[in-house]
Order: structure tokens, then sequence, then C-alpha cells
């Protein structure tokens, strides 16, 4: 798998928080500092629940989990790590 696009969307989320427009995720990520984690935190349990159900009715499983992964993305954008680190991370593992 091309880790193209996966790159692509964190750069996008990282302009989001250092450029702001309007949009869904440049306005979660500019609220104070806890209530901007908060909602990140929110929508991650969420989305987490989503998948659940998703896989026990066997229905829109992949997309919950890019919803899930989605989210996921942007509390590391909002928490200030890399890229590089997650997939450093998921080399370490590999080994």
């Amino acid at each position: 798998m091309s880790d193209e696009v996966i790159r692509a969307v964190y750069e996008v989320l990282e302009s989001r928080r250092d450029n702001p427009i309007d949009s869904y995720t440049s306005n979660i990520m500019q609220d104070s500092d806890k209530k901007a984690e908060d909602k990140i935190l929110e929508k991650i349990a969420e989305e987490t629940g989503e998948v659940l159900i998703a896989t026990k009715n066997k229905e829109n499983l992949v997309y919950e989990s890019v919803d899930l992964l989605f989210f996921t993305l942007l509390n590391c954008v909002y928490q200030g790590i890399t890229i590089e680190e997650i997939f450093e991370e998921f080399e370490r593992r590999r080994k």
C-alpha cells in the first residue's frame, strides 16, 4: 500500500491547523486548547463506537474505519506529532 494518500491527508490537516480556513477541521483545531482537544477526543470515541457497530452489523466497516483513522490523524496533527513519527512506529513494529 502506498502511503501517498495518508501523507496527503496529513499535509492538508497540518495546513488547516497552521493556516486556518473556514472548514470543519480548521475550526475544531482553533477552539481553546481544552475545548479543541475534547472535541477531537469525542469524535474519536464516536467513530470508535461506529467501527464496533459496523463490525457487528457487517456494514460500512471500511467507511467507518476511515473516519476513525481520519480523526486519529487529526488528533496527531493537533498534538504536534509528525507523520514521520507515525510511519517510523509502523516500521518499528513490522520488524
